[in-house]
């Protein structure tokens, strides 16, 4: 998943960092994600629901609150009001840059602030949230030890998350005026509700609350297994995947509508630059769309595989679906092909089967686990037919490519 950093200014002026994640070809729509309390923009939750939604066509701007991650601002000076009026000037950065926002997304108390933003956010059409309190003020409970010294000295140091943040007075006061229900009942946007049923940080009844308070068109869905922060790789993904096929259905832009993505004919591949990085690239072929990048320390954003990655994966794919044809062919009790390769630059001379023998040349290594009630004599011939497979044919024939400038 390509993505730019950018900045924009906050409600108070301070500097705000955030990521424009981005899909293949031009964006069908514009979305905004909300991190929860204390955290930033990297956490995985926000990093998975993204790239979900980018593979949905849908561009997603997540950004640090002021004070929090590599935005600017004090973070003791911030609150529950001054977060929704980020979540606002968030919006008016995307609708005079990009576009507007149809989708608002928020994690925690990320989601509480998203529902209070979402009727001043008139663009938007589906608000969806994660694990989101009912009332913005539940985190008073992460400071249960120090309040009364907060109320007493006007401030107090709280440990959240292995950090030391700085919190006054204000801010409790602040949080403990809001009340959501005016706002989710007003915002007529459609919503989705996704909770974690064991939650220990914000307890289940937060979602049913927040599902009671909305008018139609609203959904729930049960993030079951799940931690509060979305810890784990899978519930992310799941996450992430149900929240873009939902959010699909409310912007404006079908999925077909995507003239500018290149076009391929039928045996054709079509590589353009995707104009986000120094090296990646949009990849056409037929109906199918892939970025390809370069690692990081190589100067790319890894957005993608490598050429090479993809030459690899052309053998391997070639290398198993040859194997599973013959197989069938063949009614051998083949159950499973996976295949793993490498490519290295070698010295020439530290290849015995080589006809060249000076310089480097190009080695690729090809593992093949075969599974399955399989003879040895099979397996042998499994290994043999690899060999036959028509990409390793290509590659170990004489190749010529004819190169010519288009009259574009």
């Amino acid at each position: 998943m390509p993505s730019q950093r950018i900045t924009f200014a906050g409600a108070n002026g301070a500097d705000l960092a955030a990521r424009m994640d981005l899909p293949l070809g031009k964006a069908r729509a514009y979305a905004i994600f909300a991190h929860c309390f204390t955290c930033s923009k990297d956490t995985r939750a926000a990093n998975y629901v993204s790239a979900a939604l980018a593979e949905q066509g849908i561009s997603t701007l997540r950004f640090d609150f002021t004070g929090l991650g590599g935005s600017g601002g004090d973070f003791a000076n911030t609150n529950f009001s001054s977060n929704v009026a980020d979540l606002v000037a968030a919006a008016e950065y995307l609708r005079a840059n990009h576009g507007a926002p149809e989708i608002l997304i928020g994690h925690s108390l990320g989601g509480a602030a998203v529902l209070a933003a979402a009727p001043r956010i008139a663009d938007a059409r589906a608000v969806a949230t994660l694990n989101a309190p009912f009332d913005p003020a539940h985190v008073l409970d992460m400071i249960a030890g120090t309040r009364a010294e907060i109320e007493a000295t006007g401030e107090a140091e709280v440990t959240l998350g292995g950090r030391l943040f700085r919190i006054k007075k204000q801010f409790i006061e602040d949080i403990e005026q809001h009340r959501l229900t005016g706002e989710i009942r007003r915002m007529k946007k459609a919503l989705l509700v996704m909770h974690a049923p064991l939650d220990s940080t914000v307890n289940i009844d937060n979602a049913a609350q927040i599902f009671l308070a909305a008018r139609h068109p609203k959904s729930f869905v049960s993030l079951d297994g799940a931690d509060h922060l979305l810890s784990r790789r899978d519930d992310a993904v799941y996450a992430g995947s149900v929240l873009a096929a939902w959010a699909a259905r409310y912007i404006s832009r079908p999925l077909s509508d995507a003239a500018d993505l290149p076009r391929a004919a039928p045996g054709e591949v079509v590589v353009v630059e995707a104009g986000t990085g120094k090296f990646e690239q949009t990849i056409s072929a037929g109906r199918h769309r892939l970025r390809a990048d370069e690692p990081v320390t190589a100067g790319g954003n890894d957005s993608g595989p490598s050429p090479y990655d993809l030459l690899l994966a052309g053998l391997g794919a070639c290398t198993s679906m040859t194997l599973r044809m013959y197989a069938a062919q063949k009614q051998w009790p083949l159950a499973g092909v996976s295949v793993k390769l490498s490519h290295a630059k070698v010295h020439a001379q530290d290849c015995a089967e080589c006809d060249t023998r000076t310089g480097k040349i190009d080695r690729i290594e090809r593992e093949i686990t075969l599974q399955g009630d399989l003879g040895a004599a099979q397996r042998e011939k499994l290994l043999q037919i690899a060999d036959k497979c028509p990409v390793h044919r290509t590659l170990t024939s004489e190749v010529r490519i004819a190169t010519r400038l288009s009259d574009v």
